[in-house]
């Protein structure tokens, strides 16, 4: 059977497919969520993670952003690891958790990915978004790292259980 003709044995035509449109309507209404991504660039080799700095919050962080609508997780990491980091994966990252951000909002959440296989194709330069980024040792991590982001490295490369919350 064709992949074309699967989905097709699924899809809703008529008052089913209103009905689900409805339901997703009032739904969104009821319990809107957003949904963001971080992705964790560890270069093995020299022991050292990829952070950076926005230039308006304070703190180096895992870089990240929104998953826009119509867009995949991976498809939003893939685009904010170029536009923060020019950063593109030579192999699929790994979902490593899910996180509720109670700081953020009481309706946001976050993909956490670990990226290991990755090429950095030049330095990011600091633009209107990120004023500094850069990859940093482990053992000398920057003094403002956020706490959200030393918990994150910890979780992915210590073995430290994943935490619910961001």
């Amino acid at each position: 059977m064709s992949a074309g003709s699967t989905r097709d044995r699924f899809r809703q035509n008529g008052w089913p497919w209103l009905r689900s449109k409805l339901f997703h309507a009032y739904f969104l209404l009821q319990r809107p969520m957003t949904l963001g991504v971080r992705g964790l660039v560890y270069d093995r080799a020299n022991n050292s993670v990829f952070l950076i700095r926005h230039t308006y919050v304070p703190g180096w962080q895992i870089p990240g952003g929104g998953v826009e609508t119509g867009e995949t997780v991976l498809e939003a990491l893939e685009h904010e690891m170029l536009e923060e980091g020019n950063i593109t994966f030579t192999a699929p990252p790994q979902l490593k958790s899910i996180h509720f951000n109670r700081q953020a909002s009481r309706r946001d959440h976050v993909a956490f990915y670990l990226i290991e296989a990755f090429q950095q194709t030049s330095p990011k330069q600091p633009d209107h978004e990120i004023a500094e980024s850069g990859f940093f040792p482990l053992d000398t991590l920057p003094k403002d790292t956020t706490p959200a982001t030393l918990r994150r490295i910890a979780e992915a490369l210590d073995g430290v259980p994943p935490s619910p919350d961001w």
